[in-house]
């Protein structure tokens, strides 16, 4: 179980750990000093390279979550909350990456800024909610077992 846990935690560090760098620094900095046309390629090739890591973060956190909950028998609730929350982060991201990050991608390509702009606003706002959903879910994981 140690091992699984190990990979539980190292996932959702890698994922939220990455959207709060991604919001909270790199965000504000290109905003206020990147024209769209410098910006959006930015955030092409930046969601391009952590994107692949999140899809195996969620992979390490789906497969050790669900093995340790069946090793425990009938999960504590907030095992269950930390489930729950993240089955609804991970369709938040999938929903982020086949919608809103495949319209920047078609939009880089044709440098249609506007476009671009509107989609990465869409990201923005997907992943602001799925930070949130991260920070609360490892607040739960954190306080539950002292809840008693």
């Amino acid at each position: 179980m140690i091992i699984a846990k190990f990979l539980h935690i190292l996932g959702f560090t890698v994922w939220v750990g990455g959207m709060f760098f991604a919001y909270m620094a790199l965000r504000p900095v290109a905003a206020s000093r990147l024209q769209p046309e410098q910006r959006l390629p930015l955030w092409e090739g930046v969601f391009g390279k952590f994107f692949p890591w999140v899809w195996l973060s969620i992979a390490l956190i789906l497969g050790t979550g669900i093995a340790m909950m069946a090793q425990i028998g009938r999960p504590p609730l907030y095992v269950i909350i930390m489930f729950v929350l993240g089955i609804l982060m991970i369709l938040i991201f999938a929903h982020l990456f086949f919608a809103p990050y495949k319209r920047v991608r078609r939009a880089v390509a044709a440098q249609d800024w506007k476009a671009g702009g509107a989609a990465l606003g869409q990201v923005r706002k997907l992943i602001g909610t799925n930070l949130i959903l991260g920070l609360v879910t490892i607040a739960v994981g954190a306080l539950g077992p002292l809840a008693g």
